[in-house]
């Protein structure tokens, strides 16, 4: 079993309607230093300049991105050889972050390794110290700058964090 921490950025809402333009993955456990990184080509005409701008890239760049199925094949690999067993999917925002992912992996590749189900980093924090109006974030100590990668570690951080604070995790 293994934790894999993963941030989305995209240019709308909903995926197949919109796109998903770049994820990252951290594998989470001591280090963080199993990453992937995927940019990916629209794969609607629709986009909200505003979503899009969040990620930092041009609708014009997007559009050069490799194709979705090479990067979906590719994160495929990537989890398999890095866990065993199962691989868990969590995410600050599990209800954003995991439709797009889900969607593309049945989309691109047939099936979601991850299963059918996610875990929302903030509310399992909210559980931990019995507080629904406590927040995560300032376990991070990766600068949140919206590169998926560099929001994905510093949301394993703060896992770790939990971890070392008592939470009962396997990583």
């Amino acid at each position: 079993m293994a934790y894999v921490m993963v941030d989305v950025e995209a240019d709308g809402p909903i995926p197949g309607a919109y796109s998903m333009i770049c994820f990252g993955a951290v594998l989470v456990k001591e280090g963080l230093d199993q990453t992937f990184y995927g940019r990916l080509r629209p794969v609607s005409e629709n986009w909200v300049p505003e979503a899009l701008a969040i990620s930092g890239f041009s609708r014009e760049v997007t559009l050069g991105f490799d194709e979705p199925q090479v990067v979906m094949e590719a994160f495929a690999r990537w989890l398999k050889e890095r866990t065993k067993g199962r691989a868990y999917f969590v995410s600050d925002n599990n209800g954003f972050d995991w439709q797009f992912i889900n969607w593309y992996f049945w989309r691109y590749t047939g099936g979601n390794p991850f299963g059918h189900s996610s875990t929302n980093l903030g509310s399992l924090y909210k559980g931990m110290v019995r507080d629904t109006f406590q927040n995560f974030k300032h376990l991070r100590r990766t600068e949140h700058t919206h590169h998926p990668v560099d929001d994905a570690k510093g949301n394993a951080e703060a896992l770790l964090e939990m971890k070392r604070m008592g939470l009962k995790i396997a990583l």
